[in-house]
């Protein structure tokens, strides 16, 4: 009966230490996904920026203008 005890008990260990790292390994990927967020917020402002400049870019392409005026606009890209 002793030995029974001392069985039940080392199982009852492991089954616990194996839920608890599962568990703790689990919370890990949450807080690295959580991460991946904040990240993927600042890629989007950046694209957001690179697509206006590019918005601006073909406008002044498109439109018919001096070179002068053109010299102008590109100088004031470069200020940004």
């Amino acid at each position: 009966m002793d030995h029974m005890f001392y069985i039940v008990l080392i199982v009852a260990l492991v089954v616990g230490s194996r839920t608890l790292r599962t568990r703790y390994t689990a919370l890990a990927k949450i807080e690295a996904l959580r991460g991946d967020h904040t990240e993927n917020a600042a890629l989007a402002r950046e694209v957001a920026a690179l697509n206006s400049r590019i918005a601006v870019l073909e406008r002044i392409v498109t439109e018919n203008r001096s070179s002068r005026d053109l010299a102008h606009e590109i100088d004031a890209l470069r200020d940004r």
